[in-house]
């Protein structure tokens, strides 16, 4: 499913990775954010960090009419409040893809899979 924005020269047409990846980036940049956890897939209670280059496998990407709605599935960083960085996180990535893209972010629900402990 692609999101289609209709101009006077033609249609502009925005793919669901390109809309995952924006996302993905976005979250990646908010403080006590470790990283994106690969969607619903825990192993033994221990969440799949994923890396930079696979930021939209922890983004899911789904249309309500002319509304997107934006699952997140992170892993914070120990000694954060959780609520503060959730709340960081939908906030960056509404405006972000509002901002870049055009298009109206209903809900952005963000799923903390796990803490990460800082190695020293």
């Amino acid at each position: 499913m692609a999101n289609r924005i209709k101009t006077d020269l033609g249609e502009v047409i925005i793919s669901e990775e390109l809309i995952a990846t924006l996302a993905g980036v976005a979250a990646i940049e908010c403080y006590g954010l470790v990283g994106m956890a690969a969607r619903a897939k825990i192993k033994d209670g221990i969440a799949e960090l994923l890396g930079r280059d696979n930021l939209s496998r922890g983004v899911e990407v789904n249309q309500d009419e002319e509304h997107l709605i934006i699952d997140l599935y992170i892993i914070v960083s120990y000694g954060t409040k959780i609520t503060e960085v959730a709340t960081n996180v939908q906030e960056k990535v509404k405006y972000t893809l509002e901002r870049l893209t055009g298009l109206n972010v209903s809900q952005v629900n963000v799923h903390v899979q796990g803490v990460r402990v800082a190695d020293k």
